[in-house]
């Protein structure tokens, strides 16, 4: 749409909530989306509309209204709501890799989990900004060291 809409990336717009309905199964699958994030995605189309409303509330009531959907848990919430609000201080949770990398770059704690993160994050919440304090240190690409070597790249077409 627009001027933004020609050129090499042309902007993009989502389709509607039914256009999302009528994708059959097997194109799910071609595009590699597995069966339960698909019916997640479904599930989340026939609330599109109660969903949409989440633009007016806060992160935190949005993040409630997203959780209600089977499927839709912690961490997507809160990425949504990063995004769909510029929410500053809503930490992702329940990511596999993030805990890590904060305790690490903050601590030099390698095996941090979510508790761990929440608390290093502290002194970033009374200026609401801890899920721009981990995005920084994930942008600083202080990872822990790797704790065994990489697995030898065998031709197994050779066996």
């Amino acid at each position: 749409p627009g001027p933004a809409g020609t050129g090499e990336r042309p902007m993009r717009v989502m389709p509607a909530p039914r256009t999302w309905a009528l994708i059959p199964s097997w194109e799910w699958h071609r595009a590699g989306v597995d069966d339960k994030r698909a019916s997640t995605i479904l599930r989340a189309v026939r609330l599109a509309a109660r969903l949409e409303q989440t633009v007016g509330m806060s992160p935190a009531e949005a993040r409630t209204r997203l959780e209600v959907v089977p499927g839709i848990g912690p961490w997507t919430s809160a990425e949504v709501v990063q995004r769909s609000h510029g929410a500053p201080d809503e930490v992702t949770t329940g990511d596999l890799h993030l805990p890590r990398i904060v305790g690490w770059a903050l601590a030099g704690n390698r095996d941090a989990d979510d508790a761990e993160m929440l608390r290093l994050l502290e002194p970033y919440a009374p200026e609401g900004q801890r899920h721009r304090a981990a995005r920084y240190v994930l942008l600083s690409g202080s990872t822990p060291p790797r704790r065994h070597p990489k697995m030898r790249k065998t031709d197994i077409g050779r066996w």
